[in-house]
């Protein structure tokens, strides 16, 4: 039985901003512009969901 699409988008969109969201958080403590490391973890979050939506993940 497969999970619905919308949940997987959900995962996959989540999953990057984790990732992300940590990585830019260390950037932030080192200086970074917040704004620039939430624009990365966003970029980021789309990024994986049209990965997914194009079957390449």
């Amino acid at each position: 039985m497969q999970r619905p699409q919308e949940k997987d988008l959900l995962s996959a969109g989540l999953t990057a901003a984790v990732g992300a969201g940590i990585i830019t958080s260390y950037a932030v403590s080192q200086g970074q512009n917040p704004l620039v490391a939430t624009a990365i973890t966003i970029f980021s979050a789309i990024c994986a969901v049209i990965c997914h939506q194009a079957d390449l993940i």
